[in-house]
Order: C-alpha cells, then structure tokens, then sequence
C-alpha cells in the first residue's frame, strides 16, 4: 500500500482522481477509508482502489489526511503509526501538531485550493528535516503535481498562503459575480454575464503570467476611455483596499485554527 487516504470529500476524491489520471500510483497501490464504511466500499469501488479499516493503516506507506482540522484530534488516535509518513491538507494545522500527534517528524503539509477540481490547483508545501530525507517531500511534490502546480514555502507563511492562494477562488468568484451583476444591470442577460466574466478572468490569469497586472491595466485603461473610468470607480470603492483586508483578515483565522488546534 503505496497511499492511504484517510477521508474522502471533495478535496481528497480530487487529488485521489488526479493521481489517477496521472497514473502516479496503479489503483492497487492506493486505499481509501472514511468514516462510514459503507462510503468506504462504495467510493473505493467507483475509483478501482482497496475499500480499508483504520487498522490497515499500519501497512501504508503514506497516509494523505483529508479530514476537518477539528476532526484531527480523533482521527489521530486511530491513525498514529511512528513507521508511516504523513502527508496533511488540513488548514491551520502545523507540521509540530502533526508530529506530535502522529508520533514521527515524517510528516508533509499541504495546502491545494479547489482548483484541484480542474487539475489546476496552485499548492504549497513544507515538512520537518526527516521528512525530506526520507522522500515524503519529493512524494508529495509529485503527487501534488498530478493535480495543478506544487511550490515549496516555509512554514511561517503557511496561513499566509492559505489566505491568498487557497481561498482566492472564494474571492474571485464574488469579483466574478459582481461583474456580471453590473453586466445585468446594463441589459446582458444573466447567462451571457457569467460566461463573459468567466473568459475574462481565465484570460487575465493566463496575461498575467507574461505581465504584470498594473501593465495589463496600463494596456487596457487608453487616456479619457471608458476602462479608466471604471478604474476610478474601482478605488473610490475600495475594491483594492477590501481584497487586500480579506488576505490579512483570512490568515489571522488561520493563526487562530493553529491556536486552537
């Protein structure tokens, strides 16, 4: 048993597709255990994988966390083996409350965001010395690669990350929203707003890895046109200022899930 995944909502079954797909693991290296084991045997059925108890999980070799940071603590008691490494995408949970609870330094953690859905996640990665010198760093790398881009980053910047890049897709769906809100207004029909809105912010993500974004707003906003109206509009209602908050907003929780936790 190559991978264990413990937990399987839409987070987990997104990576457990993508390292599928990917054919980075064959289905009987990897096994699947929820906390109903009915779902069990039914999600490791769908995906061609073995359905496990708890008690299987000290033949894995890794073991991917999946569950709700207030989860953890329970989840922990089960599945603390000190010769399994463990791979965590459980916000606000550091590698020492892992380690602790878990028993061994071989612990990874990661933090994907929903893009994973799409094989498109941006995913951040950091673990303890032990962790790297026994290749559960490089694992995870791979596997997290199956499923979008992994980056590596210190700790310290863990909820910093979380806030931006993993709940960022909360945030641009509401920008996204607004838009074809103000779209509506002007008379585009509902369905075709959503759909502009959706093309324009693919289009700006895929700009934006060849410019900067005050280059692309440069480009756009002509003297006296109508774009750099609408950027004025913009600052006067502090759109910047509220995104920027959201970010510092957004990672003071995630310190507080660590406190918590």
């Amino acid at each position: 048993m190559k991978l264990a995944f413990v937990g399987l909502g839409k987070m987990g079954r997104s990576i457990l597709e993508g390292l599928l797909a990917a054919e980075f693991l064959p289905p009987e290296a990897v096994g699947v255990v929820d906390r109903d084991p009915e779902r069990t045997r039914e999600l490791a059925a769908l995906y061609g994988v073995s359905p496990l108890d708890y008690s299987d999980l000290s033949r894995a070799e890794r073991v991917l966390i999946a569950v709700q940071p207030k989860q953890f603590p329970a989840v922990a008691e089960r599945i603390a083996h000190p010769q399994v490494g463990y791979l965590s995408i459980m916000a606000g949970v550091s590698t020492a409350v892992l380690a602790r609870k878990l028993g061994t330094r071989r612990v990874v953690r990661a933090m994907p965001n929903l893009a994973a859905t799409i094989r498109k996640s941006t995913t951040a990665l950091t673990a303890p010395r032990e962790a790297v010198e026994v290749g559960d760093l490089e694992f995870a790398r791979g596997l997290f690669k199956t499923v979008g881009d992994a980056y590596e980053l210190p700790e310290r910047l863990f909820d910093a990350f979380t806030a931006m890049a993993a709940s960022a897709p909360a945030y641009l769906a509401v920008v996204a929203e607004a838009l074809a809100d103000g779209g509506v207004k002007m008379g585009i029909s509902r369905a075709d707003a959503l759909a502009f809105a959706a093309d324009v912010l693919v289009a700006t993500g895929e700009l934006m890895r060849l410019k900067h974004p005050a280059v692309i707003k440069d480009e756009v906003a002509s003297p006296g046109g109508t774009t750099i109206y609408g950027v004025a509009a913009i600052e006067e209602g502090r759109v910047r200022h509220a995104l920027i908050e959201a970010v510092v907003a957004a990672t003071q929780r995630g310190h507080e899930l660590g406190e918590e936790e």
